[in-house]
């Protein structure tokens, strides 16, 4: 057979088949769910309580016990500050700019530009501009109350916790709350796995969640939430902008000023 298979009749007599069969057997098929800016207010909550935030003297590992994280005694002891405030800037970065984890688990420092009022993040890959020519995005610092939601300030924290100042931003964890020496970008595998234990911390079932949660999760904030139009996000999304009143790096701008737009072309123009 000579072509693209996934179009041939065998291959989509099978998949049909397949599908068929699977929801005999009592399968049903579930899509990873999205992350609520409710949930990250509930994580970011839980992660900054005293006894998780802060900093503790290293000690070296020991052996869990048969109950492992499933009691509740050690289900905080899967991380310390280090990790949480990682975290932290993870989630906000994916969530905010609606990335695919193995996008920004790609992050260096020297990809990041700080200045007065916002963080300028230049990304390395990305699935939508395969290609290249990926402008920046303008990460401005939000008001104390969407804290839960900025990456500059999870940001903030986590560079000046960390200390890095080359290589990659989010590295591979290891025992006693502490990050890896070595220049190793932290595995999908490994922040999946920490997510889930973040999750199970404020009770809720880690299953339906994947790393596709957070791009799920960031376009339905900015379309139910923000109450983006759909055009608005596919300019932020593609890095374009056709409308010079309104420049898409102020698209997060809290200090912008509100705009009256126009009835007939839908800009911010003087026909207003």
């Amino acid at each position: 057979m000579v072509g693209n298979p996934s179009i041939s009749v065998e291959v989509s007599s099978f998949m049909c088949s397949l599908r068929r069969r699977k929801v005999q057997a009592g399968e049903v098929a579930n899509s990873a769910h999205a992350i609520t800016s409710e949930i990250l207010f509930k994580l970011h909550h839980h992660n900054h309580l005293p006894q998780n935030w802060t900093i503790q003297a290293y000690q070296p590992g020991v052996r869990k016990p048969a109950g492992g994280l499933g009691t509740s005694k050690n289900l905080d002891c899967w991380g310390g500050g280090q990790v949480r405030r990682l975290l932290q800037a993870a989630y906000t970065v994916a969530f905010l700019r609606m990335l695919q984890f193995n996008e920004v688990l790609k992050i260096q420092v020297h990809d990041l530009h700080v200045e007065k009022d916002w963080v300028v993040l230049y990304l390395p890959f990305w699935k939508t501009h395969q290609n290249g020519d990926i402008k920046p995005f303008y990460l401005w610092v939000l008001p104390s109350n969407e804290a839960h939601i900025c990456p500059a300030w999870a940001l903030a924290a986590w560079l000046q916790e960390s200390k890095l100042t080359t290589g990659y931003l989010f590295r591979k964890v290891v025992s006693g709350d502490r990050i890896a020496e070595a220049n190793s970008p932290m595995s999908s595998e490994q922040f999946l796995e920490l997510f889930r234990n973040n999750l199970l911390n404020i009770n809720i079932d880690p299953a339906p969640y994947g790393t596709h949660s957070f791009r799920r999760g960031g376009c339905q904030y900015l379309h139910v939430e923000r109450r983006w139009h759909l055009r608005r996000i596919f300019k932020y999304l593609i890095s374009s902008n056709d409308d010079p009143a309104e420049p898409r790096e102020h698209f997060f701008n809290p200090n912008q000023r509100p705009t009256i737009k126009c009835r007939q072309c839908g800009w911010c123009c003087s026909c207003a």
